[in-house]
């Protein structure tokens, strides 16, 4: 058996006639899944409640499966040009030339 480390998770594979096959699936805590997006928990139970993250009851508490959380924050990934109804529109050189403060 082969032990290999990938990104969200780590996983031990076996080589069979099928391919490789992953066997261990790395859990978070709530706790741990905030700290890792910089979110409060109350922000990540809303994350989970709306749908858009993916969580397991075990017992009394949640899990996030290490790859959701990556996989989500790969999701939320910001396009660029996306984020110009945030800020005012910018005053030109002519505009101010003219006396037009727009």
């Amino acid at each position: 058996m082969a032990r290999k480390a990938t990104a969200g998770y780590a996983a031990t594979e076996r080589v069979g006639s099928v391919g490789r096959v992953s066997d261990e699936i790395v859990w978070m805590s709530t706790q741990e899944a905030a700290r890792r997006l910089g979110v409060t928990p109350r922000t990540l139970y809303r994350f989970v409640d709306e749908g858009s993250l993916p969580a397991y009851k075990m017992g009394r508490v949640l899990r996030l499966k290490a790859a959701d959380v990556d996989d989500f924050i790969e999701r939320s990934r910001v396009q660029p040009g996306s984020l110009e109804h945030l800020y005012p529109e910018r005053k030109t050189a002519t505009s101010r030339i003219d006396g037009n403060e727009t």
